[in-house]
């Protein structure tokens, strides 16, 4: 449940990758995450279904991030990742 929260910094080219059961709109929020964050979430075929870019930190009446479809998998990673590795919306992962 804490997820990033706490944390002062995240490593270049790492970050929390959640694994869930079932596809659902899994909602994330910023609360007490020290740094912005782009989050992408992927379906249960590895491709990647909504992208919220540079979320912002907060502290309190935080706003919730759903995505737009059911995903499986949730990737967060310091902001700025998508932009300059390009990742849009359709594009398939692998792992």
């Amino acid at each position: 449940m804490l997820g990033l929260m706490f944390r002062k910094s995240l490593p270049d080219n790492q970050g929390m990758f959640f694994v869930f059961n079932e596809p659902d709109k899994y909602a994330f929020w910023m609360k007490n995450v020290e740094f912005p964050l782009d989050i992408i979430w992927i379906n249960q075929d590895k491709v990647i279904i909504d992208i919220k870019a540079n979320v912002s930190t907060c502290r309190d009446s935080c706003p919730t991030l759903v995505p737009q479809e059911k995903a499986k998998y949730v990737l967060e990673v310091n902001a700025g990742f998508i932009e300059k590795n390009q990742v849009k919306i359709g594009d398939k992962v692998v792992f």
